[in-house]
């Protein structure tokens, strides 16, 4: 009678487990949810806190971003209320009359226009943003084909730029104006009021074109994407904060005076 050779368990195992794993054309695709292999454990969401993305770092610093514009927005909220106190407070004279000396400073016809170029500056800063988040050219640039999110987003980045510049220039040239017909930062309280409040918010969009400028070489420099999207997301949002502030000053400094 011939032998009978029985494999050990070792060799009996390890053909189970290639059966197993074989599905009639090869091996099936790794399961090992420490990597995400077989669609297991792929959701951001399912992950801990710091580890969740690129979606969790932009919203921390979209978060960073808003909580910053918030103590701005109660600064000019300070300073909008002091405005009308002073607009209502007056004094008797040496009749008893009531006085009033608050005197409207005329607004200069060229804060029209910057105002449009501002609104025109929103429009362009968000054409960029968006374009820093289309998916077809998102996944281009993961895959190594060019920079398409760069060629799309830098005119209009550029764009921006040079309307806040031109806004500024636009502010300057109404300061002028003003100076031409001797109205200063001392003249009256109406005046003292005007430039305080173009002034600060000059400050505040100087800030924002030197954001749009980190951006913009940011686009060149960082090879990560993720870096960029945050550098043009943060710029935009910013910006779209002070053409929203600088159409409610606007409003107060030709309605309300």
């Amino acid at each position: 009678m011939p032998a009978t050779i029985t494999p050990n368990k070792t060799e009996q195992e390890r053909k189970r487990r290639v059966e197993d794993h074989d599905n009639g054309s090869g091996r099936r695709p790794p399961t090992d949810k420490r990597t995400g292999g077989g669609g297991d454990n792929d959701n951001w969401n399912d992950r801990p806190n710091g580890r969740r993305g690129p979606y969790e770092r932009l919203h921390r610093y979209r978060m960073g971003i808003f909580f910053a514009l918030a103590s701005d927005l109660m600064f000019f909220v300070a300073i909008v209320s002091t405005f009308f106190v002073n607009q209502s407070t007056g004094h008797f004279d040496a009749y008893n009359r009531y006085v009033n000396e608050w005197l409207p400073t005329t607004i200069p016809p060229i804060l029209w226009l910057n105002t449009a170029v501002l609104l025109l500056s929103s429009a362009t800063i968000e054409f960029a943003r968006r374009n820093m988040f289309r998916e077809t050219d998102v996944m281009d640039e993961w895959l190594g084909l060019g920079k398409p999110i760069t060629r799309r987003a830098l005119p209009w980045l550029s764009a921006t730029i040079a309307l806040g510049a031109l806004f500024l220039t636009g502010q300057w040239i109404a300061w002028r104006q003003l100076a031409l017909q001797h109205i200063f930062f001392k003249t009256n309280q109406s005046s003292h009021f005007f430039f305080l409040i173009t002034g600060v918010h000059a400050i505040h969009l100087f800030f924002g074109i030197a954001a749009l400028i980190t951006a913009f070489t940011g686009l060149y420099v960082s090879r990560q994407l993720e870096t960029r999207q945050i550098l043009v997301d943060g710029a935009a949002w910013y910006w779209h904060a002070m053409g929203i502030l600088w159409l409610f000053l606007f409003t107060l400094l030709v309605f309300f005076q």
